[in-house]
């Protein structure tokens, strides 16, 4: 068994947080006004207000009980007993902490809008599975990660350099949008059973495993189709394809989505969504950086 910490940490859902910085930085690089210090900051403070997300989940899931001995899901650290409920909430509560400290140098460089992005993560964070009415349980789970995990995030990347807005970043964010939102969709799909009988009404546990399939497929097409629009229209040149090159990694999550609900087979695809998403968005930052 692993450290229940880093269990808890969740290693694998990592990469959302840092290919929407890359993005956005790829971007800054572009234009010629790339950042060190407010890039590195950037990055930090995404990281550990996505830790920050993935200890609140694990505490307000097993509090509220989404998380039980009828999940098949990756092993859940308070779920498990391998960490107290009340050791988790003071992880949490500390890590959004930490966050909200290097957001001070980034409010300093950026000013208000700063402001207003960073207290709406930690936010969105806590409020993603916090209560009867939070984002996960109503539905919303998927709409706000697109927001935060997108254009928020590659946008504000960006703006902390820049000090100015980028139609280009927003534009770019798109498909990494997309591909952490299909991750939060696998994650949904297999857990249809045991979130509707906890009342965590995600758009699959409402609508059921054929619109989280249709979803699935729609957000890994609007993603490589993305970079094809930005040569198209100009926006880069050839190696602004270069993410298509990950098209091969979609085959087996894309089968396993579309073609079973078996626990372990779709904890596969989840992990295999994440390595999609590090990929296209490392060749995405390439292509728009050099290309």
């Amino acid at each position: 068994m692993p450290n229940p910490w880093l269990l808890a940490l969740r290693p694998k859902t990592l990469p959302a947080a840092a290919v929407p910085v890359a993005v956005g930085i790829a971007v800054a690089w572009a234009e010629g006004v790339f950042g060190g210090l407010p890039a590195l900051a950037a990055l930090v403070g995404a990281l550990l207000i996505q830790i920050g997300t993935n200890f609140a989940n694990d505490y307000f899931d097993y509090v509220q009980g989404a998380d039980t001995a009828a999940r098949i899901g990756p092993t859940r650290a308070v779920a498990a007993g391998l960490l107290t409920p009340a050791a988790m909430k003071r992880a949490f509560v500390a890590t959004f902490g930490l966050a909200f400290l290097v957001g001070i140098y980034l409010v300093v460089r950026g000013g208000w809008p700063i402001v207003i992005i960073g207290l709406a993560a930690i936010a969105s964070g806590i409020a993603y599975t916090a209560g009867r009415h939070s984002l996960a349980y109503i539905g919303l789970g998927d709409v706000f990660a697109f927001v935060f995990f997108g254009p928020v995030a590659v946008a504000g990347t960006h703006y902390v350099q820049a000090l100015r807005w980028s139609e280009t970043a927003l534009l770019a964010s798109i498909p990494i949008g997309c591909l952490v939102v299909a991750i939060l969709v696998v994650n949904n799909v297999r857990d249809v059973d045991t979130d509707r009988a906890a009342g965590k009404r995600t758009l699959a546990a409402r609508l059921g495993r054929g619109f989280g399939r249709a979803e699935y497929v729609t957000l890994l097409a609007a993603a490589f189709v993305t970079p094809i629009v930005f040569l198209a229209t100009g926006r880069t040149g050839g190696l602004g394809l270069l993410p298509l090159l990950a098209a091969p990694l979609a085959l087996s999550p894309l089968r396993a989505v579309l073609g079973t609900t078996d626990g372990p087979a779709l904890n596969r695809a989840l992990g295999q969504t994440a390595r999609l998403l590090a990929v296209f968005g490392g060749l995405w930052a390439v292509g728009l950086g050099v290309g």
